[in-house]
């Protein structure tokens, strides 16, 4: 497979417009004898010392994020952040001890038992580390199986899974048994699998980080192909900072539970909110994560370009093409219109590690 990532085409809505999918607000997650009445005494408003006094533990601590339509949104931190139970509040996987969970503005906490079963089983897809694939089915039955449990017709939901196996590249492997398949083939089936429901919101949690680092980048190539494609609400857990820039329209970092900064790739390196987050972005090379409107200045008068670029293209994916030619190369919008140009010198800078405080002039 070509280990190219697609080129992301904007989408009709600009991100600050697309509506929110799936919002969570000061939501806790405490263990140990009380920890639900004693945030309800609180009204949630409790601090660390409260906790340790009351001898409770705080995997979760007043975490709020909001995740747009159609984005992928990362949750990233160190083992022990918090960051795969919070993801198992959102799909109330674990109960939340205190504050709301909400899909498309729908309460889940106030869902009743049949109610989460029907919107996990046909609204929501779930991916963990551990494929999880059952040793005794074909592939062709492990991806119809969550449409087996719905009681869908044979015929429907191997049709169906037909369909999802060649999205993600399996194809002639349908008879195939789970130890017949390598890990990358294996986190397929699972990816395939989830994908099988048609979720309208889909949950990974550290899906490739059991993988080799060559087939862990070919497997974030393929969601990236598959997110062009299907163009699915993602929340993704992981604990790669490279991983989760190449992969996020935002990211939120936690630490002890608690939620550090959230912000795209860019903010984030360029405008770290603690020294912690800047201790994680320290090694990221720059030119991953800067777009060219960061970069670029005011169109100059009849200026001989050596190419064109969008304002929202990372540097990395045209620096060596920039300098190669040594012209100017012109900045323009999704709608084509000219925003702006970039210099051969400021990619220079750029890769330098130079002059990084310039502003955005979009």
């Amino acid at each position: 497979m070509n280990d190219q990532a697609p080129m992301r085409k904007e989408a009709e809505l600009t991100e600050d417009d697309r509506p929110v999918k799936l919002r969570c607000k000061n939501v806790w997650k405490v263990f140990g004898a009380g920890a639900e009445k004693f945030l309800a005494d609180r009204a949630g408003m409790v601090t660390s010392e409260n906790l340790s006094e009351a001898k409770l533990v705080g995997a979760v601590r007043n975490a709020s994020i909001e995740v747009k339509r159609g984005e992928i949104f990362i949750v990233m931190g160190l083992s022990g952040s918090g960051k795969s139970t919070l993801v198992r509040c959102l799909s109330r996987l674990i109960e939340p001890t205190w504050g709301s969970v909400e899909l498309d503005g729908m309460d889940l906490l106030k869902a009743k038992p049949d109610e989460l079963i029907e919107i996990r089983r046909h609204r929501m897809g779930m991916v963990f580390q551990h494929f999880a694939l059952l040793p005794h089915l074909t592939v062709l039955d492990n991806i119809a199986f969550p449409l087996s449990v719905q009681g869908v017709d044979r015929k429907t939901r191997e049709a169906r899974a037909r369909k999802v196996i060649e999205l993600v590249g399996l194809n002639g492997r349908e008879q195939f048994y789970p130890r017949e398949l390598s890990g990358g083939q294996q986190q397929r089936v699972g990816i395939a699998r989830s994908l099988c429901v048609e979720p309208e919101i889909w949950f990974l949690d550290e899906p490739f980080s059991a993988l080799d680092p060559l087939i862990r980048r070919e497997m974030q190539t393929e969601l990236l192909r598959l997110q062009s494609v299907l163009k699915k609400t993602i929340v993704f857990i992981t604990h790669d900072f490279d991983e989760a820039i190449r992969l996020a329209d935002r990211i939120a970092i936690m630490k002890d539970g608690e939620i550090i900064q959230t912000g795209t790739p860019e903010e984030l390196v360029l405008h770290p909110a603690t020294d912690y987050v800047a201790e994680f972005t320290r090694d990221v090379q720059r030119a991953k994560v800067m777009s060219a409107a960061r970069l670029m200045q005011p169109v100059s008068p009849s200026a001989d370009y050596g190419g064109t670029v969008q304002a929202t293209d990372k540097v990395s994916t045209f620096s060596a093409r920039i300098v190669g030619v040594r012209k100017n190369f012109l900045v323009t919008g999704a709608d084509g219109k000219p925003l702006g140009e970039v210099t051969p010198d400021a990619v220079i800078d750029l890769l330098a590690d130079r002059d990084l405080t310039r502003e955005v002039r979009i």
